[in-house]
């Protein structure tokens, strides 16, 4: 019987006792980390990366059962051995190491490897954990996706916000950019910041959405330096006056974009809005969501990643879920490493 195999509640290891990021409530839990399709609440006991734990309090009831364990730390459950190394997902994701008898599996959860020299100011980088098995994600497999350094990234949207805030007051526009909630609304402030400073200008605050504020406070209580925000709610705009919003850039998750919400920084004309996701690589994506500026940013690992590290961690069998799954295995098996589809219900949430 494999380590860990699926059924109806999680991806699960009959010797241990336990499930990694269940979908339906188990009496063990093994989190990778805290976006809302890989923890979820109603479970016994959750165990996790210490470095992920803020997060993940974040997510879980306040009287949640949580054993916060630290990178590379062994321990054991049941009849294996676990361990938890950085995924450079988000601040404190991991992949878990289980090792059994007779075999060592590497479930991965989501992940992202650097695409340029830099690191992400926001979480710790990906580490290459080798295994007899690895369960990899597949988000973005296929060929078209390969990222641009992020640091480039960050430059196009300085210059997109400065192009936004140029001339009289009264004429500026209001850059509206959509991000993620947990990841990346925090890395992109990070990198604004690095990005302002490298030109030698003075910090500027950006408006937030509401539901951005509760994360965006768990990564500055872990000391990662981003840009000063403000809830939009906090300024007040008297009848008649400028847009206060004019010159400034907002973010916001995607799912406000479409609503009441964006209409309170004035008109179409009055508003430039943006998207930051690796679903932007596709411009037909950006233009049927409406948006008028895609940067493509990703933290999920682009194609040439997540082909470099299956063969890197020297698994004989891979196994790729949520995703383009059927085609990264398909790939891997061309180029003689055992692979296949494993199904999952991962994916539905933060997946860009």
């Amino acid at each position: 019987m494999p380590l860990l195999q699926v059924d109806d509640k999680g991806l699960a290891c009959a010797a241990g006792g336990f499930w990694i990021d269940p979908w339906k409530p188990v009496p063990v839990a093994v989190i990778t980390h805290a976006h809302a399709d890989h923890a979820r609440r109603g479970m016994g006991r959750y165990y996790a990366a210490a470095a992920g734990l803020p997060m993940l309090k974040r997510r879980m009831a306040r009287d949640a059962d949580i054993v916060a364990v630290p990178y590379g730390e062994r321990f054991e459950l049941g009849g294996v051995t676990l361990s938890f190394h950085p995924a450079g997902h988000c601040l404190g994701s991991a992949q878990v190491r289980v090792e059994g008898a007779d075999d060592v599996v590497v479930a991965a959860g989501d992940y992202k490897r650097p695409v340029s020299p830099g690191t992400d100011p926001t979480c710790e980088p990906f580490e290459v954990v080798p295994c007899d098995t690895f369960i990899t994600e597949a988000t973005f497999a296929l060929p078209i996706y390969r990222w641009d350094p992020p640091e480039d990234v960050a430059t196009d949207i300085v210059d997109w916000w400065d192009a936004n805030r140029a001339g009289p007051r009264e004429r500026q526009k209001v850059s509206v950019i959509a991000a993620y909630s947990l990841g990346k609304a925090q890395r992109l402030l990070a990198l604004l910041d690095r990005e302002l400073a490298r030109r030698g200008e003075a910090r500027r605050r950006v408006f937030i959405h509401g539901a951005l504020e509760h994360m965006i406070k768990g990564y500055r209580d872990q000391g990662v330096e981003m840009l000063p925000t403000f809830r939009v709610g906090e300024s007040n705009r008297a009848r008649g006056s400028v847009n206060p919003f004019r010159g400034h850039l907002v973010m916001a998750p995607p799912g406000a974009m479409a609503g009441p919400w964006i209409k309170r920084f004035g008109s179409a004309k009055d508003v430039d809005t943006a998207f930051a996701s690796g679903w932007m690589r596709i411009r037909g994506v950006r233009r049927r969501a409406g948006y008028d500026r895609g940067f493509v940013i990703s933290d999920h690992a682009d194609w040439p990643s997540l082909v470099r590290t299956c063969v890197e961690t020297g698994a004989k069998k891979v196994l790729c879920t949520h995703g383009n799954s059927e085609t990264l295995a398909r790939f891997l098996r061309r180029q003689g490493v055992d692979a296949e589809p494993l199904a999952t219900a991962y994916g539905d949430e933060e997946d860009g």
